[in-house]
């Protein structure tokens, strides 16, 4: 089978071993594309795979021996699926591979939050312990987590995950999800509850035309003013000027982001100006070990697929 790979840098920047792909057929692997090159580069393709490159129905009409299409991620909103239908493409995501990493950044966002440990190192290594007239000094604020409320949007595989975590921190967990189910040691509540009642909101859930923009001007004045709002999920599900406006504003405490609406972002983005904001660049899926797993089970799908027996199918 004729393999191509459009956009494989962010996955294996060159630690992993494509071998698992490899030994499934002849891959042609490119760190980037663009959208001129895809159709050149994957006029040829049986199976295609990728990460984020846009497959529009207009670049799927130009690729007649493509059976298949891989996507190295969970997402697939890159993937025009009606499209992929009506030339009986079948496309398939990678779900599951990553909730821990993704549990551990979220936490990672909320300590640099409350802890600041990287402003006050670097505050250390600039001289200011050396010239202190006292023992310790803190530049900002520092709060303890224990007792306080983390509030899930989402308690899939990664809610799940970020919820032992909050309890291993001493915190109380409430959770909304739309269809509720115990569990234990969260405190199922109504959406309007997770904002009012929670010191920290943490968003796990999918992105839809109902959870598009969760997070508003509206829900925002109904939080505590000491309130932390998390987001390793997906950019949309905050409406990014209102959340600018509500740190600049006082309203709520600070912010721990690891998604944008727009990736990259735009220069003009109200949030890269925010006060008491902490922005990654969307790394939370990205440790070694979730990316070897990914890479694993994207081949582990294609293997499936050439067995006729596929998995993890969504077109």
């Amino acid at each position: 089978m004729n393999i191509v790979i459009l956009d494989g840098y962010t996955l294996n920047p060159g630690d992993l071993d494509w071998a698992p792909i490899h030994k499934l057929g002849h891959a042609n692997i490119f760190d980037r594309s663009n959208p001129a090159e895809i159709v050149e580069r994957a006029k040829d393709a049986e199976m295609l795979l990728v990460n984020k490159v846009v497959l529009t129905e207009a670049i799927l009409d130009q690729l007649p021996k493509l059976q298949y299409i891989g996507v190295m991620a969970t997402g697939f909103n890159n993937i025009d699926i009606n499209a992929a239908r009506k030339h009986n493409i079948t496309v398939t995501n990678v779900k599951a591979y990553g909730p821990a990493s993704v549990a551990q950044q979220t936490f990672a966002l909320l300590l640099a939050v409350v802890n600041h440990a990287e402003l006050h190192s670097q505050s250390v290594f600039a001289g200011d312990w050396v010239a202190s007239p006292d023992f310790c000094y803190w530049k900002t604020p520092l709060t303890e987590l224990a007792g306080k409320t983390m509030g899930l949007i989402g308690l899939g595989d990664i809610g799940s995950q970020v919820a032992k975590i909050a309890l291993a921190f001493g915190m109380k967990v409430i959770a909304y999800r739309k269809h509720p189910t115990p569990t234990e040691g969260v405190e199922m509540v109504s959406l309007e509850e997770v904002f009012e009642k929670s010191d920290v909101v943490s968003l796990h859930c999918p992105l839809t035309d109902e959870t598009k923009e969760i997070v508003n001007k509206e829900r925002l004045a109904r939080m505590k003013r000491n309130a932390i709002i998390l987001n390793t999920g997906r950019g949309p599900l905050i409406q990014e000027h209102d959340l600018a406006e509500a740190l600049k504003n006082g309203i709520i405490a600070g912010a721990g982001l690891d998604v944008l609406s727009t990736e990259p972002p735009k220069a003009d983005n109200p949030l890269l100006s925010a006060p008491n904001c902490i922005i990654t660049p969307h790394v939370a899926w990205a440790t070694f070990e979730a990316r070897k797993r990914l890479l694993q089970m994207v081949a582990n799908n294609l293997e499936s697929y050439m067995h006729e027996e596929p998995e993890n199918v969504v077109s």
